[in-house]
């Protein structure tokens, strides 16, 4: 998918949610965007590397490496790295402070952009009651979210041979349970309270792998979505505007093309 294409250039571009280590990352459209975009400061807003996963079931290949090794080649050629460990990739928070490869582990931050205005950048999880207070609860809705994905991929394959172009069973499911739509709404709630608790003008999160970019309780709410299902990333100009960058659209024939490779070859 990499093409010699002039470089996209932004101030600042945020992901989340990458999880690295799973069958359902998709590495391959993020080396594409890693290879066609600069930027002067690179936040990662937790879950780059999933742990939990990786604690059951070893699963690597070679995009996976390629993510890693362009994440450090910018962080060599001058981009600022700013790494912000999850709750799938929790145990880096045993590190913060340090500085891994030009790569700076912190448990937030606080963004200023081109404007000005200034962003609390957090991963989220803490904001989330069933990963505080129910962990096995959270690890038994990772294992129903690996499950959906599984099914997603014999779906689209299903899809595929009468025509169809890909589409995301586990974000339908996700958008018809009236819980789990109830479960976002207070997540983004209480992220906006806090960022205007601080006295801040916004915030930028990721784990719940749902982008969005809107007003909520009178601060701009942000989220950067994931690199599982939605393959977006948020990004700031020049000029202080935010936009989320939809690359799987961008891309939808590639996509498309992609996800037509053989399951045995995918797994």
């Amino acid at each position: 998918m990499h093409t010699t294409e002039a470089k996209r250039r932004y101030r600042t571009v945020f992901l989340s949610d990458i999880h690295l280590g799973t069958r359902g990352c998709r590495s391959d459209f993020l080396v594409d965007f890693l290879n066609r975009v600069e930027c002067e400061k690179l936040f990662l807003v937790g879950d780059i590397v999933d742990g939990w996963r990786l604690r059951k079931s070893w699963y690597w290949d070679a995009s996976h490496d390629e993510v890693i090794r362009l994440l450090l080649q910018a962080a060599r050629n001058g981009t600022e790295v700013i790494y912000i460990p999850g709750n799938h990739d929790e145990v880096l928070r045993d590190w913060l402070g340090m500085e891994i490869a030009g790569v700076r582990l912190v448990n937030e931050a606080v963004h200023t952009g081109a404007d000005g205005r200034r962003y609390l950048v957090i991963h989220g999880d803490q904001f989330d009651s069933v990963v505080r207070y129910a962990k096995f609860l959270a690890h038994l809705g990772d294992w129903a979210y690996d499950t959906a994905l599984t099914m997603n991929r014999w779906f689209n394959a299903a899809r595929r041979r009468f025509g169809y172009p890909y589409w995301s069973l586990s974000q339908w499911l996700k958008r018809q349970v009236k819980e789990a739509v109830k479960a976002i709404d207070r997540f983004e709630g209480a992220l906006a309270q806090e960022a205007r608790r601080r006295g801040l003008d916004g915030v930028v999160c990721g784990h719940i792998h749902h982008a969005e970019m809107r007003m909520v309780q009178g601060v701009l709410y942000m989220n950067d979505g994931d690199w599982v299902e939605s393959c977006t990333a948020l990004v700031e100009h020049a000029d202080g505007r935010f936009e989320l960058v939809d690359w799987a659209r961008e891309n939808r024939l590639s996509f498309f093309r992609s996800e037509s490779r053989p399951l045995a070859a995918a797994a």
